[in-house]
């Protein structure tokens, strides 16, 4: 198997269509010389079958032992320009009666051929010699002491030494058509791959030229054979999400580093101008504790990131329990009960139901987005989550009233550390990976959540399975 995984494409299909066309030319072969063999066959069971005729009807009219003697006078004389066929004619008691020049078969081999099997053809040899015989046990007029036809065994036989040697020569030819033809078939069946192998090598050099940085370059998919198009349309879409993957990937990368620079910067600033003059212990206390909430706010995005790593190697595992997500939602409210009263916003809750999950995963997801809704909620408005059962799960939506998110935001609001503002102060919304990692907990229990944002009204929708 190693070694046949060395072999170049077309070279396999080369192989492939030589043994095919090699077996169907021995087969070919084969039906051909068993066809002209048993023509060979047919015509000496022709002759052989007249002169077993012939010999038969002249017994009949055998009435005497003369008349036996006569009848192998006729029958010597009917062989006469017969080149090649020999006969003989044996009694009950094993004693050859007539026999041609070359006839020197085994009597006791022909009467065992004419009783296990009378009329059938038999290859006997003798010397250097083969033939095709039949003998068969024929009787006469006479009548023995029991008063019952007498009866003689005849072995009728030709020379098929021409007919072997034709043989020899036909099949040798065959063989050697059979051979070239197969050679041929090899030399065009590589052509034939190798041309039609073509569009695989142009696409293979084309894909050579696709690059980091020339992710948007596709393969043709109009102008080579449909199966090869199926392919490359395959290829071309893989390509398509390599590159939204990779743009995400840049986008993250920029977002971290600018997310990453802001709190180090500030920490390093502020340590140089500390460092800059002897301060009071109270001055030191106060810029430890500025630095540790920059520290607190790094080790969270850290921490989310971790989690979102995970959760892209599917190594996020809900330890499931039930629960009931009105009782989840109402402690919830009681943790946001002092942002709510501080922004004027009531928090409202409809429905009920229950879902297998993660009780601190779940808590951490719909907190995810209370907060999102309470920071963008108008003042002296309602935010509202609605529980509504379905058939094989639950849908938890979270709506607040406030600015819409414009449509070409809402693919993108899910994505890390993206932002509908980008000129708000970062330091007052979070790491902005609130709604990416409430994503991950969706999906890590088999759900789903989708966005909208009509007339004033953005709601989330998370939905979950039951189990």
């Amino acid at each position: 198997m190693r070694a046949l995984s060395r072999i170049s494409l077309t070279q396999r299909l080369t192989l492939m269509f030589v043994l095919a066309a090699s077996s169907v030319l021995l087969v070919l072969g084969f039906v051909i010389a068993s066809s002209v063999e048993q023509h060979f066959e047919d015509l000496d069971m022709e002759v052989l079958s007249g002169k077993m005729e012939l010999t038969r009807q002249a017994l009949l009219r055998v009435h005497s032992q003369q008349g036996l003697t006569e009848f192998t006078h006729q029958l010597a004389y009917s062989l006469v320009g017969h080149h090649g066929m020999e006969v003989m004619v044996i009694d009950v008691d094993d004693t050859v009666i007539f026999a041609t020049g070359h006839a020197g078969f085994d009597p006791a081999r022909v009467m065992r051929q004419a009783i296990q099997a009378p009329d059938q053809p038999a290859l006997w040899q003798l010397d250097a010699q083969t033939y095709r015989g039949l003998a068969a046990r024929l009787p006469t007029a006479m009548a023995d002491a029991a008063g019952q036809p007498l009866q003689v065994f005849v072995a009728v036989a030709a020379d098929i030494v021409h007919h072997q040697t034709y043989m020899q020569s036909f099949l040798q030819t065959l063989w050697l058509f059979v051979a070239g033809a197969a050679l041929l078939t090899g030399v065009l069946g590589w052509v034939a791959v190798h041309r039609g192998l073509t569009p695989l090598r142009a696409m293979r050099r084309q894909a050579q030229g696709v690059t980091a940085q020339q992710l948007s370059q596709r393969l043709p998919v109009n102008t080579i054979p449909r199966e090869l198009a199926e392919l490359a349309q395959s290829l071309n879409e893989m390509l398509a999400r390599l590159e939204v993957a990779f743009q995400r990937l840049t986008d993250f990368s920029s977002d971290i580093a600018h997310e990453l620079r802001t709190p180090v910067s500030n920490l390093l600033t502020q340590t140089q101008v500390t460092l800059s003059r002897a301060r009071s212990a109270d001055d030191y206390r106060q810029i430890l504790e500025s630095n540790a909430e920059e520290f607190e706010r790094m080790a969270r995005m850290i921490s989310d990131m971790l989690l979102l790593a995970k959760s892209d190697h599917g190594l996020v595992l809900p330890q499931r329990e039930g629960l009931s997500l009105a009782l989840e939602v109402r402690a919830l409210f009681d943790y946001f009960d002092a942002v709510a009263e501080e922004k004027n916003v009531s928090l409202r809750l409809l429905g009920d139901g229950s879902v297998s999950a993660d009780r601190l995963m779940l808590r951490r997801a719909l907190g995810n987005l209370l907060s999102n809704a309470l920071r963008h909620a108008d003042p002296v408005s309602t935010v509202t989550v609605c529980v509504s059962g379905l058939e094989h799960g639950v849908e938890i939506s979270v709506a607040n009233q406030g600015e819409a998110i414009a449509p070409e935001h809402l693919a993108r609001v899910f994505d890390r550390f993206f932002r509908v503002d980008p000129a708000r102060q970062r330091s007052s919304e979070g790491t902005g990976l609130g709604l990416a990692i409430t994503q991950s907990i969706a999906q890590a229990h088999g759900g789903t959540i989708r966005a909208a944002s009509n007339d004033g009204v953005t709601t989330f929708t998370v939905y979950l399975p039951r189990t």
